[in-house]
């Protein structure tokens, strides 16, 4: 599966969801894909707040990572080769600085060169409800070329448990990158009854 596939940047922001860069992590390890993880001081925050992990148990998940403080990172370059970026989840600061181009820290200067390199970048937006200011940011950035992929459930596949739901968000995420992980179920068409006799 990941023969050719390059790094894959992993952004965290502050935004409620940090189980969904968690479980990135862990499935890019699963998969033998080189990941390198980039997180923010909220995000730290978040992750205290919603789960029992230590940002240490976090780390320990990526190949690499990168300190959000260090602009002098591989991946703020776009001579280093990746695949692209997910930012998950991604906060609405995050993404207000990316469709600007105005960037403040290693996440969003790292989605920045992923933009400016054309390579995918797509981010878990994790906000409800939105304000025009809001939309008008999604709008901005995905004519820059992004995806906005926001972790919307999908119950047709009759989830079980919150870690479904994270599966099939994380899974459809890779789906964007070529990447079948092999840890959702997927849509195969309704069952439509018989058709009957006269």
């Amino acid at each position: 599966m990941s023969g050719g596939t390059k790094p894959i940047v992993v952004g965290i922001s502050g935004a409620s969801g940090a189980v969904l860069g968690v479980r990135l992590l862990d499935v890019l390890a699963g998969l033998g894909i080189e990941s390198h993880l980039v997180m923010t001081r909220s995000a730290q925050v978040t992750l205290a707040h919603e789960t029992d992990l230590k940002v240490a148990d976090v780390h320990a998940r990526a190949s690499v990572v990168h300190s959000v403080d260090n602009i002098g990172a591989a991946i703020s370059s776009g001579s280093f080769p990746t695949a692209g970026m997910i930012v998950a989840p991604c906060s609405i600061r995050s993404m207000s600085e990316i469709a600007t181009g105005v960037t403040s820290n290693l996440l969003t200067r790292a989605a920045d060169v992923v933009l400016k390199e054309r390579r995918r970048l797509v981010l878990l937006v994790r906000e409800t409800p939105l304000h025009l200011g809001h939309l008008r940011s999604m709008t901005q950035v995905t004519e820059m070329g992004a995806i906005v992929m926001p972790p919307v459930p999908g119950f047709y596949v009759r989830p079980e448990s919150v870690d479904d739901i994270v599966d099939h968000t994380i899974g459809r995420a890779l789906d964007l990158f070529g990447i079948d992980a092999g840890i959702f179920r997927r849509w195969t068409g309704a069952r439509m009854p018989s058709p009957g006799r006269d």
